[in-house]
């Protein structure tokens, strides 16, 4: 639970650092990569904190600290980033659609990967979802897609069923929320292809160059 809760931590500061980095026009692989450098210098990266233990653990421990009357503003102030990230990628589509002239209510995105981390099914507390919700709460239509994922299962716990085969030409931006193997082999120019001319792409684990694509932590 400890270890748990300093890695979600870490991860909150990393994120929060690449949420000031985008409003400075800095890339935050690039900053991380020069702060590297430095031999002692801890290695996060910024992304969705899901699964059964990082995004859950912290919980249990607040919790227990609250019943014997310790209120933990930390660890609390950790989960609020990380819980926020969703939304937070999910505004950011949003601007990018707006300064494009497409209108959001409407627009089509798809977003590529629902498993809480790469090549694995596992759907436990995925925070991917976040991202489908709050951009259906801007009324945009949003598909979802993951060779990965049982999609009945995808179906039972949130209410999303993936579409096996994305329309190609279809959509106003694409979220590449997951870095599944499959995603890299298929390489950008497909996934670009996938979109409509002028199609956001938002590369939330730096899987491609950045100057390719629109918008990643």
């Amino acid at each position: 639970m400890i270890e748990n809760t300093q890695r979600d931590l870490n991860i909150a500061l990393i994120n929060e650092f690449s949420m000031i980095f985008n409003r400075l026009g800095i890339d935050t692989q690039e900053v991380l990569a020069a702060a590297g450098t430095k031999w002692n210098f801890l290695k996060f990266q910024p992304g969705l904190v899901g699964g059964h233990c990082i995004g859950v653990d912290p919980y249990y421990l607040t919790f227990k600290a609250e019943a014997v009357g310790h209120h933990p503003q930390v660890i609390l102030a950790g989960r609020r980033i990380n819980d926020g990230m969703g939304a937070y990628v999910a505004e950011a589509m949003v601007k990018a659609l707006i300064r494009r002239d497409v209108k959001v209510r409407g627009a089509r995105v798809l977003v590529m990967g629902l498993a809480f981390k790469e090549n694995c099914p596992d759907l436990r507390n995925t925070r991917v979802i976040d991202i489908v919700s709050a951009l259906q709460d801007y009324e945009v239509a949003v598909d979802v897609h993951d060779p990965w994922v049982d999609a009945a299962e995808a179906q039972h716990e949130y209410g999303v069923t993936p579409v096996e085969h994305p329309e190609p030409g279809a959509y106003d931006g694409v979220v590449v929320a997951v870095a599944h193997g499959a995603f890299h082999a298929m390489g950008l120019e497909a996934i670009r292809a996938l979109g409509k001319p002028g199609v956001v792409i938002q590369d939330l684990k730096a899987m491609f160059p950045k100057d390719e694509t629109d918008f990643r932590l």
